[in-house]
Formats: structure tokens, C-alpha cells, sequence
């Protein structure tokens, strides 16, 4: 990547009674990237580069998250509100659908989206984050699931959660990361420091762990599962298969979900936090997958945002590498020092 990489653009918008942060980067069609937890948009910041070549790229910090607002109260987080955040931001940016990308808790979001709003998702990418029904399938049967799953159960306590987890100055956050991963460079010391100052801002620890709560707290969520419909978008599923929270077997007989060409990259050797620890491989599967091919200048494209920068022809072969951020978004984050890229090899 060129010095001169472009900057992330930042934004608010006002959706679903909620005031989301979000950062932006690109043209043409409408692209969402959802973090999981316990992270915010920072969790991308190896994809926007790549992906901002060929669409509007907007990875928002979720209710509850980092800048965005964080109502109180469990029913705040019940899974119909954020997939109501979802489809009220694409709206937002003058969108009728997105090619919706989701980790984790991000996953099980955009695995609701498509699955009841399909109409507003034109392709599906989710990287370990179960299928519902596949979750729901593996509690019953697989005691190593049961086991991984630990901490969703524990959530479900008032108060006891939030001092275990900010204990320590967010020590459990660094254990989970540096932990868990096989590429301890994966972390820097300030990736982390910036992951627990996000968590630390106000209300934030809670606002996260109430997803977990919301999970069996929703008014029929557990009839809502069962009519689950089934997936009518093409989909991507990407996963490390080293997640200490999610097995394996969560990515296997998957086709009674789906109505659709469902694609499935699997990654030895890769933790839970996949598209951080090997973010070439997670970049070269979304290029394999159709919709980064040349057919994706016919979807509906956003206005979006082009940065500082020049764009890159997407006939350049791509030289992965940090963007180096000029926005005030970084500047929120601190003094950042990003090392310097290679330039871009040349045809």
C-alpha cells in the first residue's frame, strides 16, 4: 500500500433510536462490516484497505460499542433491536441492500438479517459466528460445546460478570486475545490498550454483556429459533478452526439451513479471532467469493466515501499491509505508529 493511504472517514448516524459511530471508506456498493465482542470497528482495520477498493465500506461501532450510544437495559439488546440497527443503517446510507460481513456477535447478527429480512442482504459473509440452529444443534449433542460455552452461561448472573471481566484493568480481555491466538504478533501492546480503552468507556462493559443476557430474556426467542427461515442469500463462511468458544463441528452439516450456495473456508491453525491473525488468508477468500468479482459493479451502489487517498484499480495485484490511518478516528484511539507498507508491485 502507497504512503499516502487514504484516511478512514468518520461518521455518526441517528438509526432505530440509537446514534451509531461508524467509520467509512470508498465507493460503490454498500458494504457492512459487524465486530463481535468484546471489539469494535478496530477489528477491520486489516479488511477496509482491501475492501474499500470496489465498495463503501462502513464498519460502525454496534449499540452498545465504543462511541455509539449504549441504552440500558437488557430488552435494549434483544436480537430484534440490533438487526433493526442493521437494516435502519443501510437506509441510512441510501441503500436497499448490503453485502452484509459479520464476526462473532457481528456473525449473529447478519445471520438474523438474512435470514428474516433477505431482501436487504446481497451476500452473506460470516466468519465464526454459528448458524443459530447449528449452535442450538451442538448444546444438545456435543459436551465440548457445552463446555466452550461457559462464559454465555455465566453472563446470564447480575454483577459478576462485569467485575470478572474489568478486573485487573480488563485483564481478561488480554488473556482472551493473546491467548488464544497461535501468532502472538497478532496483538500488539497497542491493539490492546485500545481494545480495553473501548471497553472502559461508559456503560460499555455492561451494554456488551447484555447481548448475552437478551439472548434468553426476549419474549419468544426460543419460538423465534425454531421458525428460523431457512438462508436464501449466497454465503461465506470463513473460520479459524482453533476457536476456543465455538467447535468445529458447528461448520458441518450446515446445508439443511440453507437455500443458497453456501461456500466454506476453513483455517488450521487460526483462533476465534480470525481475520486479525490471518488477515491474507480472510482477504484472499473474499476476493475468491463472487461477489468481490467484477460482477459486484452492478449491485446498488451508496454514495460513500473516497478518503484522501487514490483508488486503486482493482487489476493491481494487492501487497497486504496496516493502513496508515489519518482520520480522527485514529486520533480518538491515541498516538498511533503503524509501520511503513511496500509500495504496490506495478503490472
Amino acid at each position: 500500500m502507497a504512503e499516502n493511504a487514504p484516511a478512514f472517514a468518520e461518521g455518526y448516524k441517528e438509526v432505530n433510536g440509537v446514534r451509531l459511530h461508524y467509520v467509512e471508506q470508498g465507493q460503490g456498493p454498500l458494504l457492512l462490516l459487524l465486530h463481535g465482542f468484546p471489539e469494535f470497528w478496530y477489528s477491520w482495520r486489516h479488511q477496509i484497505p482491501f475492501l474499500e477498493q470496489r465498495f463503501h465500506v462502513v464498519a460502525p461501532d454496534l449499540r452498545g460499542y465504543n462511541l455509539s450510544d449504549k441504552p440500558q437495559g437488557v430488552s435494549q439488546y434483544f436480537m430484534e433491536k440490533l438487526t433493526g440497527d442493521v437494516l435502519a443503517l443501510i437506509r441510512a446510507f441510501d441503500a436497499e441492500k448490503a453485502v452484509v460481513v459479520g464476526h462473532d456477535w457481528g456473525g449473529v447478527i447478519a445471520w438474523d438479517v438474512a435470514a428474516f429480512h433477505p431482501e436487504a442482504v446481497e451476500r452473506l459473509v460470516i466468519l465464526n459466528a454459528p448458524h443459530p440452529k447449528a449452535f442450538l444443534r451442538e448444546l444438545s449433542r456435543n459436551p465440548r460445546q457445552i463446555r466452550s460455552s461457559w462464559y454465555v452461561f455465566m453472563f446470564q448472573l447480575p454483577r459478576l460478570p462485569e467485575w470478572y471481566a474489568s478486573r485487573g484493568n480488563f485483564e481478561m480481555l488480554e488473556r482472551v486475545f493473546r491467548g488464544w491466538v497461535h501468532r502472538k504478533e497478532t496483538f500488539s501492546e497497542e491493539d490492546i490498550r485500545l481494545y480495553k480503552q473501548a471497553m472502559g468507556q461508559p456503560g460499555c462493559l455492561t451494554a456488551a454483556i447484555n447481548y448475552y443476557r437478551g439472548l434468553f430474556r426476549a419474549p419468544g426467542a426460543f419460538q423465534r429459533l425454531r421458525r428460523y427461515p431457512k438462508i436464501r442469500v449466497p454465503t461465506l463462511l470463513v473460520w479459524g478452526e482453533d476457536d476456543r468458544a465455538l467447535t468445529i463441528e458447528l461448520t458441518r452439516d450446515l446445508d439443511p439451513y440453507f437455500e443458497a450456495p453456501l461456500e466454506i473456508r476453513r483455517i488450521p491453525g487460526c483462533s476465534h479471532w480470525v481475520q486479525q491473525e490471518r488477515p491474507e488468508e480472510v482477504n484472499r477468500f473474499l476476493e475468491e467469493f463472487p461477489f468481490l468479482s467484477k460482477r459486484s459493479d452492478r449491485l446498488q451502489a451508496s454514495p460513500g466515501r473516497r478518503g484522501t487517498g487514490p483508488r486503486r484499480s482493482s487489476s493491481l495485484p494487492f501487497t497486504f499491509c496496516r493502513a496508515r490511518p489519518r482520520s480522527k478516528a485514529f486520533e480518538r484511539l491515541g498516538h498511533l505508529r503503524w509501520p511503513a507498507c511496500p509500495a504496490q508491485p506495478r503490472p
